[in-house]
């Protein structure tokens, strides 16, 4: 028997055999920007874990670490993870990149997978959604519901996946409404429940009658609630913090693919990849409307909705116009991807300028 064990260790550092054929749990690390809490981006990635979990069973053994700030303790965290024996390590925020690269150089027997970037090596992965998809049919339904033609937008920080969503649901407003105008507030967080919360409340005092954010506490729902104005859940369904704010969510199912992930580990076959999934493959999940949704309303977010699904409605199809009047995508042709990943710019009607 200690020799079988030896042999099998052996074997293991070799890469000679899998972790399943070992008979031992395949360990899993998580790495988390917010808390797990009860709704927003850190939610939704802890319930495609929990979901992934189900499946595999004692194969799979996962654990995480939440509130991670983005910089150097995120290396140690991530680090640590691989030091552990988790041979599949989820880095779940776009500043996680650069400290993802780094321990992936030193642990070359660990598989890494990391949300939003754009960086890979021989041993990392990277993954996002199409959430610009939802944020344009966020932007539809704001488009058709609001009577101020001002629209409000929380946002985290300046990076380009941020400025897409901003744009997106600005893009979707003037598809049904040309008048509209988007508002911004930057938090400078990705989770911070009070700048939230103050952020909704100036926008609302400067005439916005509907929200959106991309921030991960419940806090603009509330606010909306509160205030008597409408609102969209984000990354999670946020509707029993606002069940009359809100108007719908756009939501990120990942279980499918974390299921996936850790198949591929377990079989052997797992290869670093760019994954971009959406409406389409189930990542973005829009959740059931608000009932005071008009039924004509409803019957046009449920075409789009279609639309986009089938792909026949591109999101950053032109014609496409920045702040300053120049046209960026002509009419007829869709923004190239390298573009829309690197975005930078406000589209026309969105006011303000972008951070640096």
């Amino acid at each position: 028997m200690k020799l079988k064990a030896l042999f099998v260790g052996c074997a293991l550092s070799m890469g000679l055999v899998s972790v399943s054929q070992a008979g031992e749990p395949l360990k899993v690390g998580f790495v988390y920007v917010g808390p797990v809490g009860d709704a927003g981006w850190t939610y939704a990635h802890d319930q495609g874990r929990l979901a992934m979990d189900k499946v595999f069973g004692d194969k799979v053994k996962s654990t995480y670490v939440e509130n991670v700030p983005e910089g150097a303790d995120a290396e140690r965290v991530i680090r640590q993870l691989a030091a552990d024996g988790n041979k599949l390590i989820f880095t779940t925020s776009f500043g996680f990149m650069n400290p993802t690269l780094k321990v992936a150089k030193a642990y070359p027997n660990t598989d890494f997978e990391h949300a939003t970037g754009y960086k890979m090596a021989k041993n990392v992965g990277i993954y996002q959604a199409r959430s610009w998809e939802g944020a344009y049919m966020l932007g539809v339904l704001a488009g058709k519901m609001t009577k101020s033609n001002i629209l409000g937008f929380v946002g985290s920080y300046p990076v380009p996946e941020v400025v897409r969503n901003i744009d997106a649901y600005t893009l979707g407003a003037q598809s049904v409404n040309p008048k509209i105008k988007t508002k911004v507030i930057w938090v400078s967080s990705w989770y911070d429940p009070a700048r939230e919360r103050q952020a909704a409340e100036t926008m609302i005092a400067q005439g916005a009658d509907v929200l959106a954010q991309n921030t991960d506490s419940p806090a603009v729902i509330q606010t909306a609630e509160e205030k008597g104005v409408y609102a969209f859940g984000w990354d999670s369904d946020m509707a029993k913090f606002g069940p009359k704010a809100q108007l719908t969510a756009s939501t990120l199912n990942w279980s499918k693919y974390y299921t996936m992930e850790v198949k591929q580990v377990l079989d052997g076959t797992w290869k670093p990849a760019s994954t971009l999934w959406g409406m389409k493959e189930g990542m973005v999940v829009l959740t059931p409307l608000n009932p005071a949704v008009p039924a004509d309303v409803a019957e046009l977010f449920k075409a789009k909705e279609q639309e986009i699904i089938s792909g026949t409605l591109m999101p950053f199809g032109g014609p496409i116009v920045d702040q300053s009047g120049k046209v960026r995508v002509e009419t007829g042709k869709e923004m190239p991807m390298d573009e829309l990943m690197s975005l930078n710019y406000y589209v026309k009607g969105v006011e303000g300028s972008i951070p640096k």
